[in-house]
């Protein structure tokens, strides 16, 4: 009996693999040829055009500001690393930062627009951000100083405008709105009289403050005092003082028919 004849193995020959090991060679070789040739100093960034909002920064101090953070040249540099490095040039509040041939980059700025001092040290601007700029750029603006609970800047900066316009028909305005941890809410006019606003969300704020400002000028009138201090915190009234009468003067809401 004839054995069966065992089936030839596979083999693979050294000219057979020698095709795809000179690929790769090449390969490596043209990206290592490819890398070192991106990190010639010809490829340096030359020069920055910078557009968009700079009312607040000079191009000078932009440049200035974010060159030290900046790293690699044309091909090599990280562009979400360079706009965050933009990003952190005071008054810059957002960066798109773009290549541009040859050797360029081209940034276009979207400053802050400051709305009010927030605190004693931050700035606050119309989108309810809180940022760090210099004060002193801003001295002049007369600008309302509102504080409150981390993330609170929008709901705060709502209420102001909201509070501002109610008080108008008194000619007065709101310099100072504070928020405190529990809550609760007061306000400064510019005529120096702080005002307790209480606790609630913004629809009960805004209706006691109606309320007082709607019948505050009848006790006004009658004693010929404007006020120094009132608290809104009362169910069935508020509690004012006048400047110059020693005592409190309640003034109870108007009753419903």
């Amino acid at each position: 009996m004839n054995a069966p004849n065992p089936t030839p193995a596979t083999s693979s020959r050294p000219w057979q693999r020698e095709p795809l090991v000179w690929l790769v060679i090449a390969l490596m070789l043209l990206w290592s040829g490819i890398r070192a040739l991106a990190r010639l100093p010809q490829f340096a960034i030359k020069g920055i055009v910078v557009e968009g909002d700079v009312a607040r920064n000079s191009v000078a101090n932009i440049r200035l500001g974010a060159m030290s953070r900046l790293s690699g040249n044309f091909f090599t540099m990280d562009l979400r690393s360079a706009k965050e490095a933009f990003e952190q040039v005071p008054w810059v509040r957002k960066a798109v930062v773009r290549r541009e041939w040859p050797g360029k980059l081209r940034v276009t700025f979207q400053e802050h627009e400051v709305a009010a001092f927030w605190g004693d040290e931050a700035l606050l601007n119309i989108q309810g951000e809180v940022f760090e700029a210099n004060p002193g750029d801003v001295e002049g603006d007369r600008l309302p100083i509102l504080e409150g609970p981390d993330g609170t800047g929008p709901q705060v900066l709502a209420l102001y405008r909201k509070l501002n316009a109610l008080f108008v028909p008194l000619r007065v305005g709101v310099t100072h709105l504070t928020l405190t941890e529990r809550g609760s809410w007061r306000a400064e006019l510019d005529s120096g009289a702080p005002i307790e606003l209480g606790r609630g969300d913004e629809e009960q704020v805004l209706a006691r403050t109606e309320q007082f400002i709607r019948t505050v000028t009848q006790v006004t009138a009658r004693f010929k005092r404007p006020v120094e201090y009132a608290d809104l915190r009362h169910v069935d009234g508020y509690v004012i003082k006048l400047k110059g009468v020693s005592t409190l003067q309640p003034a109870s809401a108007p009753r419903k028919p």
